[in-house]
């Protein structure tokens, strides 16, 4: 009737969509997870053959990541779009606009060196990271430009408006600047601590678009301010 025998197997039989399933999971340290899975997905491409009704794959953060992407990169792009909406209504000078949007590039270059010292990692974090950069850089420069405006209204010539609203605009960004890096300097440091992986990234990123963003904004917003008000005149 039977041919009873002992013999090894799983302790448990998963399914899931009516199909049997084996989890084989891994956690990845030193390495960013995307590398990690693409070489995985290499190697097994070269090396295993898988029989009729077997197939691979691939999910855990990695598949959250690979979904969240495109809608991080939508949001970007809705994010600087509000942006240059919101300055134009504040401003009515596409111009004025175009010269706050100038600190997102002077944020993103301390942005993109943070990825860079961090082991060249663009991780959904730090992507995060840098769409928070967009309006705090973009504070900075509506602080100068609206101050510049008022002086400019209030009779004061161009070069001596350009040079008392820097004087009185440098206290308040350095204020705001510093008390957001003291805030994310413990969690840059913290990055080998547990729990700590989403955090640290971010706050990398952020630490370093506000460094250069900081430094840069306090020349060049006044130069390209004044080189355009100059042409302007002229015109």
């Amino acid at each position: 009737m039977a041919d009873v025998r002992s013999a090894s197997g799983p302790s448990t039989i998963n399914r899931e969509n009516v199909q049997r399933r084996i989890v084989i999971s891994a956690n990845v340290a030193g390495r960013d997870l995307r590398g990690v899975v693409n070489e995985i997905q290499q190697r097994i491409g070269d090396n295993v053959k898988l029989m009729p009704g077997y197939h691979i794959e691939y999910g855990g953060q990695f598949e959250s990541e690979e979904g969240s992407e495109p809608h991080l990169l939508i949001a970007s792009f809705i994010a600087l779009g509000v942006i240059c909406l919101l300055l134009y209504q504040e401003f009515k000078d596409a111009k004025l606009a175009g010269i706050i949007l100038i600190n997102l590039p002077l944020a993103l270059i301390g942005g993109v060196v943070a990825v860079w010292l961090a082991g060249g990692t663009l991780s959904i974090p730090a992507i995060i990271g840098f769409i928070t950069l967009f309006g705090v850089a973009t504070r900075n420069g509506i602080l100068l430009v609206s101050r510049y405006e008022q002086l400019e209204h209030e009779g004061e010539p161009l070069d001596r408006a350009i040079l008392h609203g820097s004087v009185d605009r440098l206290t308040p960004i350095l204020m705001t600047a510093l008390t957001a890096a003291l805030a994310l300097i413990p969690l840059a440091l913290a990055s080998d601590d547990p729990g700590n992986e989403i955090q640290s990234p971010m706050a990398k990123v952020i630490l370093g678009g506000l460094l250069s963003s900081t430094l840069l904004n306090m020349f060049i917003i006044p130069a390209v301010y004044r080189m355009v008000r100059a042409n302007k005149t002229k015109s």
